[in-house]
């Protein structure tokens, strides 16, 4: 059986990257989709209009990704967070982000065999996809380690308030914007910090790659607009008219979204932040700064 899964796997996750290849290529020469244009008619904030945002009660289930969280905030997907199938994350991922099909698909395998469950048949509640060094790692660019806050959906307000100062460029409308550089200096303290003071601390190349991945969406789906991240990664709300900054016709793909990631890990610099680790080794025995 695993290893009839295994075959299926590749054979599925081979057709994905050759699809979105092509993806890739046809974004490119096709017309990107007009602004005001960008969600699908049909689906939740066509024309900027999101259902309504409540907060979260306290017996519902969230995790470490502000993406998804919004989703059920806004009652995209359940709003407890509850029993989601993985066929409808993959489905409104897409719509709402304009995420390439092949994207939010290989993103939602991922995850269902990262929980060993079916894709086609199965749900998950948000708060199972923080399995720690599964997608969830340590050095996150929001969230303190899982050592020091097990429950990693706690939002870190620190860590993001220091995200949208760190914004050191602006857009041509004048707004402040985040751009590489600025998530690359704060992951390397991250790192740097993480390391220090974390004496579980983990981190493989493919989660470096995946937080990078995850800060590079940021750039990508919200143009690394401080005004509209400070809802997002606040209060996990999309801004009332907000659209995905993603106009491409096919929207994100794999090929370009870690074409993105690789530029943020290429400026990440643990060692520049070497002074500050040992400081906050020094000054803090359980919670980094």
């Amino acid at each position: 059986m695993g290893f009839f899964s295994d075959l299926s796997n590749f054979f599925n996750d081979a057709g994905t990257v050759s699809w979105d290849v092509i993806l890739t290529l046809l974004n490119l020469v096709e017309r990107k989709r007009r602004i005001g244009n960008v969600t699908p008619e049909g689906y939740p904030g066509y024309g900027g209009h999101w259902p309504e945002f409540r907060p979260p009660q306290e017996t519902d289930s969230r995790c470490s990704c502000p993406g998804l969280n919004a989703l059920a905030n806004h009652g995209i997907i359940s709003r407890t967070g509850r029993g989601i199938s993985f066929v409808d994350l993959d489905r409104h991922v897409a719509g709402t982000y304009n995420i390439s099909s092949t994207l939010s698909s290989f993103v939602a395998h991922y995850a269902a065999r990262m929980l060993k469950r079916s894709f086609r048949n199965d749900t998950l509640d948000l708060g199972e996809l923080d399995v720690h060094n599964g997608i969830e790692h340590d050095a996150s660019l929001l969230r303190l380690d899982a050592a020091f806050e097990p429950n990693q959906s706690t939002k870190h307000v620190p860590y993001i308030e220091e995200l949208l100062a760190a914004a050191s460029s602006k857009d041509k409308h004048g707004n402040d914007v985040v751009i590489v550089k600025d998530l690359s200096n704060l992951l390397g303290k991250r790192r740097a910090v993480s390391r220090a003071v974390n004496k579980e601390f983990t981190l493989k190349t493919f989660h470096r790659l995946f937080g990078c991945a995850n800060a590079s969406l940021l750039l990508s789906t919200m143009g690394g607009r401080v005004e509209d991240l400070h809802s997002f990664l606040l209060h996990e709300q999309l801004p009332e008219g907000w659209e995905s900054r993603v106009r491409q016709s096919h929207g994100l793909t794999l090929v370009n979204f870690n074409k993105l990631a690789l530029k943020i890990e290429s400026g990440v610099r643990e060692k520049d932040w070497a002074q500050v680790a040992q400081e906050a080794a020094e000054h803090h025995d359980t919670v980094p700064v």
